[in-house]
């Protein structure tokens, strides 16, 4: 296996807004509470951080104020990945640079590639830097779906080192573990299969969680590696209701919702985003309320 950049919950952080700016005040708090309540790694303008509405100026000066804030407590992974590599390689070497200690890279979406494809892209951008590379498998979003296979040929390149499977399909996990499961740490990217791909030989999630359950969320995975498999498995079963109000919208609607009724920053998004439908937000703030978040 090569090195681990963490093992057990980050957090793909969500990015506060105000008055249509990014807002770093409300940005710092977040980060403190989630490294003062066990975190491992803190994702940075990723799919939850609204990444692809960010311009390039912002991306960038998102990246290096969040690199600063946490200040090596915990490792920081920046989003860098597009469908355009050439933009790729020119953000993640500027991530690298300012001292991001890994690079989430999503498969390039929109241009819907071939799976050879899909390997020159990340096996050039990884080759162009000098941090440690997490792959991100996401079709529902993108409209390409990273096979297993893929992947295979990936697991060599020095710099990749992991996965972010969020592909919900539970069998291609297991075919991914099968394969790759030596050469390369396998997160889930989907809260409500947490405890399933842990199970599969996984070294944790990229949660969307833990963005407002950040000591539970770290504790579910802690639980796991110590064997407490009950325990993992009760708070994987407790949390599915309130994971699935995150998701009844799309990604980060509700999240982004959720954490500003805990005060960091205002339900601010990006168009094409919206806000949430008045049903959909009252079954989000009731199962806030029936875990004892709000």
């Amino acid at each position: 296996m090569k090195n681990t950049v963490f093992k057990g919950a980050a957090t793909a952080i969500v990015t506060p807004f105000k008055n249509g700016k990014m807002d770093f005040e409300a940005f710092d708090r977040l980060v403190e509470w989630q490294i003062k309540s066990g975190i491992d790694a803190i994702v940075v303008a990723g799919t939850t951080g609204e990444g692809s509405t960010l311009t390039d100026e912002e991306h960038r000066a998102l990246i290096k104020h969040c690199v600063e804030t946490v200040a090596h407590r915990v490792p920081v992974i920046a989003g860098t990945g597009s469908n355009d590599t050439a933009y790729a390689i020119s953000l993640s070497k500027y991530a690298c640079e300012v001292g991001a200690d890994a690079l989430l890279l999503v498969t390039p979406y929109y241009n819907k590639a071939t799976q050879n494809g899909l390997y020159e892209s990340f096996k050039t951008i990884a080759d162009s830097v000098d941090k440690p590379c997490i792959l991100y498998n996401v079709p529902s979003r993108t409209g390409c779906n990273l096979k297993p296979e893929t992947v295979l040929r990936l697991a060599d390149h020095p710099n990749i080192v992991a996965i972010k499977e969020a592909s919900g399909d539970i069998s291609q996990v297991a075919e991914l573990a099968r394969l790759v499961g030596d050469k390369m740490d396998i997160y889930s990217g989907n809260d409500d299969q947490i405890v399933p791909i842990l199970s599969l030989g996984g070294s944790g999630v990229i949660s969307v969680l833990s963005n407002i359950c950040p000591a539970e969320t770290s504790l579910m995975c802690k639980a796991f590696f110590e064997g407490d498999v009950d325990k993992a498995r009760e708070l994987q079963l407790k949390y599915l209701p309130l994971i699935d109000s995150l998701f009844c919208e799309v990604n980060p609607i509700p999240v982004k919702c959720a954490v500003s009724k805990l005060g960091y920053g205002e339900n601010s998004l990006r168009l094409p985003l919206t806000f949430m439908e008045k049903a959909n937000e009252e079954r989000l703030l009731n199962d806030m309320r029936s875990n004892g978040i709000i």
